[in-house]
Parts: C-alpha cells; structure tokens; sequence
C-alpha cells in the first residue's frame, strides 16, 4: 500500500531539481502524477524516470504557468488526464538576482510574476476542481528567504516574492477549510538542484559557509523537500492547514 494510493497529484516544475524528486516519490506513493514545465525535453526525462520504476505520470511542455491562460490549460488538462485533482504541489518558479540598488524593476517583476503571481495562478485555475471534488492538499515551496536574509547572495525580489506565497497559504487555510481544503508550505534553505549546483561546486563560492551555518552541517538535497511535501500531500496530514515546514538543515532555528 502507497501513502498516496489513489490520489491525483499535480506537480509544477517537474523538468529536475525538487519538482522531479517530488514526481518520483509521489508516483512511487500510488499517485497518478501529472506534472509541467517550461522545457519539453527535462519534462520527458522525468516522466520516462517515473514510468521505467512502474508509477503513472503525464506531463505537459512547454508550459508558462505565469499566464492566466497557461495556469488553466495545465490544469484542466492535468485535471481530464488524472480524473480529478487531489494534491497540487506549486513548485515551479523562476528567479532573478541583485542588490537593490542594482536590481531592475524588470527583474523584480520578473521574479514576483514568477514565483508569487504563478502560485495564485494556479490555484485559482484549480480551486474549483478541489472544491468540486470535495477538498485536497495544496502544498506551495516557499523558501527560509522568506522570513530571513541571505548572506551569501542578495535575494530582495526572491524572499518578497516567496513571503507573499506564505501570506497566500495562510489565507488560503481560512477560504480552503469549509471546503475541505488543506494548505500547508515547506521552506528549503539552500539544495542542490541544477540550478544551484554551479555555485555549490564554486571553489571561491559561499558553499564551505552555507554548510557551516546549518546545524546539520550540510546543504539539502531535493529529496529532503519532496519527503516534507509528501507528508503534507497524504493523509497522514489530515488535521494539518496552516504548517510551514523548514527543511533547513536547522537553518531557521539559529541567528
């Protein structure tokens, strides 16, 4: 018996990093996982990954899921494929770097539109599904940059953009619970994905500080995130709305 046996999982960002992992763990789990990203060819690696191991995924790509029209095509299109939508995981984002005095407005906007408006998106597109279908999990990855600075980089438009996702997911508790809605986030600190694996590899980048600052003495890897994310998408988190779970390495609990 799986955690997530017959529940219909839609994952955004499934191309690598924690969003494969995530689609990996939750098809291993029973779910019928459909999943999307911007690039066609990482988003068919992950569902031949995923069917090779005997799960069941679909996926769409290339989708841009911060547009109205993007956001609803991948889920009424995941929703007919799966059947029905039980657990949606808002994973998928996209980020841009710089102090603020630096830092244009394009691509502070960039970043909100990215990581804050791609979120509501989608759960505006889904909301329907899972009020129709009697309730669900919603589980959004914010960040630990959205309740702390980051010394190794300046992240003004990433900790914005990903404090308003855990002002969504606390407001969205209140809307989703009469519905049956559960919506919980995880915040990772630094993982290694293929995003951040340029700088963690770096002989002169932050990597040897990074690790140092975490009580658990290393950075996380994706499969950290996607075991949290599993929990909060099962029923084994029944009576939980309103968690936001570090995965940190402890990284929240120290100055």
């Amino acid at each position: 018996m799986g955690r997530l046996d017959g529940k219909r999982a839609l994952i955004s960002g499934t191309g690598g990093g924690i969003g494969r992992a995530t689609a990996l763990l939750c098809a291993r789990e029973g779910a019928h996982v459909v999943g999307c990203d911007l690039h066609a060819e990482t988003s068919d690696e992950t569902v031949e990954l995923v069917r090779v191991s005997g799960g069941r995924m679909d996926a769409i790509a290339p989708v841009d899921l911060a547009s109205e029209q993007g956001a609803r095509r991948w889920v009424d299109t995941a929703v007919a494929l799966a059947g029905g939508l039980d657990i949606l995981v808002n994973n998928a984002s996209a980020i841009r770097f710089g102090p603020i005095d630096e830092l244009s407005f394009a691509d502070w906007s960039f970043t909100i539109r990215n990581e804050l408006d791609i979120v509501f998106l989608v759960i505006r597109a889904a909301w329907p599904h899972l009020v129709a279908g009697g309730g669900g999990s919603i589980v959004n990855v914010a960040s630990i940059s959205a309740s702390r600075g980051a010394f190794f980089m300046p992240q003004n438009a990433h900790g914005a953009a990903k404090g308003g996702v855990l002002a969504l997911t606390y407001q969205l508790v209140v809307e989703g619970g009469p519905h049956g809605i559960r919506v919980n986030a995880v915040s990772p600190a630094m993982t290694e994905t293929p995003h951040t694996t340029p700088l963690l590899q770096d002989t002169d980048g932050p990597a040897a500080s990074i690790a140092a600052r975490a009580p658990l003495g290393r950075w996380g890897q994706p499969e950290d995130v996607a075991h949290a994310i599993l929990f909060l998408a099962s029923d084994e988190s029944s009576h939980v709305s309103g968690a936001n779970i570090p995965v940190d390495g402890g990284s929240a609990a120290v100055g």
